[in-house]
């Protein structure tokens, strides 16, 4: 998200008497993984996906293994042109237990209430805007499109002015027997397909982008069977349960590179002083290089999927192995994003010359054992003016 989502509270810089600081948390909010995100269109039925004027696709919450066949099911490849777990992240999965505690394909919470399609994120503002392709995952017709949705956040814009729109700019493509698959929140004005085109496996149909109801740059994907949401990390098996036995529609190919990750660090690095969420998230903050004279020195990390009694660990290290700071503490309830830092004010005298490492983990008890999840380190340069 750039823009809001998580669980974690409020923080402000809380600084020691040894010049160590690191955020400080306010009463925590409701859970993450009972909050809608983004937030969801005006109740009143099944579920929108996308209203083209007249034409209204709708998805039930029913899922297949009744009355229509799965037929020739596609072989999806990744709808996104980007490197996942390093310049993209699947944020969210399908919810395989809606209007229950949520639930992912894999028994987790990678998910919010009712979610029926696979969110690929950016890390930041700054990549989306550089541009990343959308493709479709397998040959088809385009049957619908629309474009000249703004690149704004709905926490800005406000749901109001949505007018049901949800899925923003967005193109859905019509497979064999009943199949379809659909591509919403692309940036706009970059749309390459129209109503009718034949389109192949890996042809770009726009940018990933902020459209519609979202607060994250990120293209949801969603795959359908007559009006049946699927779970392409399912396939069209009954139940759609995440222990049921499983038929996946992605290839081989793409399924390796879709190993379930249920948290990663999106963004890390240094600031000279407190960093600014929105602006990190904007793209700033990435310098590799500082003045000795710098006021303070502070390593970030920027984390999706986040849970209830995680431990994170900081650690700031300056030249010839010395330890400048070493904070941590425990996460009081889930998140899907978390910002958060650690460092120490300039000693007396300046920072020595040198390089500078920033390290971050997050410790995850798995089986009743600490378990680290997700982990950073960068380095950093200080030199004497």
């Amino acid at each position: 998200m750039p823009a809001s989502g998580s669980a974690s509270r409020a923080k402000s810089s809380r600084r020691s008497a040894d010049g160590c600081f690191a955020s400080r948390r306010a009463p925590a909010s409701a859970p993450a993984s009972r909050r809608p995100w983004p937030p969801p269109p005006a109740p009143d039925r099944f579920m929108v996906w996308l209203r083209f004027g007249a034409l209204i696709v709708l998805a039930t919450t029913a899922m297949v293994g009744d009355a229509r066949s799965a037929g020739s099911a596609p072989s999806l490849q990744l709808p996104v042109d980007c490197v996942i777990g390093e310049t993209c992240f699947v944020q969210f999965h399908v919810d395989l237990a809606p209007g229950k505690p949520i639930q992912d394909f894999a028994c987790g919470v990678l998910t919010y209430d009712e979610h029926k399609g696979t969110d690929f994120r950016l890390p930041d503002y700054a990549a989306m805007r550089a541009g990343v392709d959308v493709l479709a995952a397998a040959d088809g017709v385009v049957r619908a499109v629309r474009d000249g949705e703004p690149e704004i956040s709905v926490d800005e814009r406000g749901q109001e002015s949505l007018e049901g729109k949800d899925a923003g700019n967005a193109v859905v493509i019509s497979h064999s027997d009943g199949w379809e698959t659909q591509y919403s929140h692309l940036m706009k004005g970059s749309l390459a397909v129209k109503p009718g085109d034949v389109v192949v496996a890996g042809q770009r149909l726009g940018k990933i982008g902020l459209s519609g109801n979202s607060n994250f740059p990120h293209l949801d994907f969603a795959v359908r069977l007559g009006e049946a949401a699927i779970d392409p990390y399912v396939g069209p098996t009954p139940g759609q349960d995440c222990r049921a036995k499983r038929a996946p529609l992605w290839n081989a190919e793409t399924l390796a590179l879709l190993s379930y990750q249920p948290t990663g660090v999106l963004l890390s690095g240094f600031a000279v002083g407190k960093p600014d969420k929105a602006r990190v998230r904007d793209g700033a903050e990435r310098a590799l290089s500082f003045s000795t004279d710098a006021p303070a020195l502070t390593f970030y990390a920027d984390v999706y999927g986040l849970r209830a009694g995680d431990i994170e660990e900081f650690r700031l290290i300056g030249p010839g192995g010395v330890e400048l700071v070493a904070h941590r503490h425990v996460l009081e309830a889930d998140a899907h994003q978390h910002f958060d830092f650690a460092g120490r004010k300039q000693p007396k005298g300046g920072w020595p010359p040198g390089v500078y490492r920033g390290e971050y983990r997050l410790v995850r008890t798995i089986d009743g054992r600490p378990t680290v999840v997700a982990s950073a380190t960068g380095e950093a340069t200080l030199n004497a003016r």
